[in-house]
């Protein structure tokens, strides 16, 4: 699989890419936002670890740019630990991030855990509940034939749901699902993903499929 790291940094770039080769991907590098959207066309990667403090289009436009034509996996890096750029990046549709300093070892962990999300989304059946259509052989949400472009992490939330119609997941359970036992998410960078797949299906027409029992979980709602 190919991975695309864009980082101004020249030896921070080469210190990921190693990373990243040693652990069985190939890596395209790029310095600056314009050259990683051209590469996200040319040389279709399957993830992009994408710097958030570039210079002239920042990783945010990045991201917006690409969210506009792509789902592609997008692993932000950021330099500050700052929980707002992690809920802007977030927001934007970025899978997940890490905060500089950090371990090549953990970039590489965190892009196999968002290429595992990924993959799984495309094995199995085709997933119905009213007009919606979640399709994981072809990765693809449908509603009313009305395609509805989501992240990987979106995609996978809304499959479990799918998978189990009618029944009660609290927010903790729903977490080490989608992001495993164990994992550091937060409740904030859960309800992120949450606020962008809920308003991605409203927009399409199904604003309450989502309901939430305050201090219960999360389950299906009717749907026509």
């Amino acid at each position: 699989m190919k991975i695309l790291i864009v980082d101004d940094d020249p030896r921070l770039r080469d210190l990921l890419r190693i990373a990243v080769e040693r652990a069985g991907f190939t890596a395209v590098t790029v310095a600056d936002g314009q050259a990683a959207l051209v590469a996200a066309r040319r040389d279709a990667p399957d993830l992009m670890v994408l710097y958030i403090g570039l210079p002239e289009i920042d990783g945010f436009e990045v991201c917006r740019r690409l969210r506009a034509t792509s789902d592609l996996p997008v692993l932000f890096l950021t330099a500050r630990d700052d929980e707002v750029d992690r809920i802007v990046g977030l927001e934007l549709g970025a899978d997940d991030y890490v905060t500089k300093p950090f371990s090549p070892r953990e970039v590489v962990a965190r892009i196999r855990a968002i290429l595992k999300r990924t993959s799984g989304a495309g094995q199995g059946q085709t997933l119905r509940h009213g007009s919606l259509v979640l399709n994981r052989a072809a990765a693809a949400c449908h509603i009313e034939g009305q395609p509805i472009p989501l992240t990987a992490t979106e995609f996978r939330l809304l499959d479990h749901l799918l998978s189990h119609p009618g029944r009660l997941w609290p927010k903790a359970r729903l977490i080490d699902t989608i992001w495993g036992t164990g994992s550091q998410v937060s409740d904030r960078t859960f309800d992120s993903h949450l606020r962008n797949l809920r308003q991605k299906l409203a927009v399409a027409g199904l604003p309450d499929v989502i309901e939430t029992l305050h201090g219960q979980g999360l389950r299906l709602g009717a749907v026509e």
